[in-house]
């Protein structure tokens, strides 16, 4: 079976109802883990973290508390299954399965009691670590402090589950729903509301800084989140036009990836490859091409 984005069948590793469980498995272990990063957080985080590649790369005690529980969870829930965490672990696949998982997407947002960070837990068809080589078939990202869930599952769409938009609830209430998203509909890069992340590395924000300057006068404006997982569901729930980032790691874009694409919209890296660490730019189908056309020009 080949593993290329463009041409493999997801159906080939699962069937319809195998997908449709793998979400819900995914669901289930970053709500649970979300509760144990957000219901855990330390008043005074900042004694509990460390650094990782630079001053500004941090990584707290509940980053690898949570990746071990969900390594334990996988483990019991799928043994045979591969596993690649941002925190270390690594599992070679006996399924052609793997799980990419990110216990706290936006470390830095969760430092200093920022809402933007999630859990993002993926499951993905190929080898992760080589670009262009993998894609995801089912997902979750949950922002507990947010109380959202986005998912979704390959060819089954994608939806949010959290606290109801205008439209969306019954009767009045405001309890939680589920719905369906949708990328947006903006085609104009002058009204377009983008999102995108900075690297760690000095020299790279250097370089970004740069870039920024020749996009954000062709766009509405920009919004720098801090959590590239919630960025993509953003985009994919029509609340952020596009967005881009260079330097996303699998664990970072794998379950994004999938919401932005089954929520109609297109995700891809340089000259419209697959994403990768040189680029990843997602939007819907009409923005897109612009999108990616002003970064290669930037």
């Amino acid at each position: 079976m080949t593993t290329s984005p463009d041409s493999a069948d997801p159906l080939a590793v699962a069937d319809a109802d195998e997908l449709s469980d793998l979400e819900v498995l995914a669901i289930r272990l970053a709500e649970e883990t979300g509760r144990l990063v957000h219901e855990g957080r330390p008043g005074d985080i900042a004694d509990t973290s460390r650094t990782k590649t630079s001053d500004t790369d941090p990584v707290t005690v509940m980053d690898t508390a949570a990746e071990a529980h969900l390594r334990r969870q996988l483990r019991l829930a799928r043994p045979d299954d591969g596993l690649l965490g941002e925190e270390g672990s690594s599992v070679p696949s006996g399924t052609g399965l793997t799980w990419v998982v990110d216990p706290i997407d936006g470390t830095t947002n969760y430092l200093y009691d920022l809402p933007l960070y999630a859990v993002s837990v993926a499951v993905v068809v190929g080898d992760p670590t080589t670009p262009g080589a993998w894609f995801p078939v089912a997902g979750a990202v949950r922002a507990p402090a947010l109380d959202v869930t986005w998912s979704a599952r390959s060819g089954g769409g994608a939806r949010r589950r959290g606290p109801a938009r205008p439209g969306e609830s019954s009767a009045g209430r405001s309890r939680a729903v589920t719905a369906p998203v949708h990328v947006g509909s903006q085609h104009q890069l002058g009204r377009a509301l983008v999102g995108t992340g900075f690297g760690y590395q000095p020299q790279r924000r250097a370089r970004q800084a740069e870039v920024l300057t020749r996009v954000l006068p062709a766009i509405r404006d920009l919004r720098r989140l801090g959590s590239a997982a919630v960025d993509l569901c953003l985009v994919g729930d029509g609340r952020l036009d596009g967005f881009f980032e260079v330097g996303l790691n699998p664990w970072d874009l794998a379950a994004g990836w999938l919401v932005v694409t089954e929520a109609g919209g297109i995700v891809t890296g340089p000259s419209g490859g697959p994403p990768s660490p040189d680029l990843l730019v997602a939007a819907n189908p009409a923005l897109q091409p612009r999108l990616l056309e002003l970064l290669s020009r930037a």
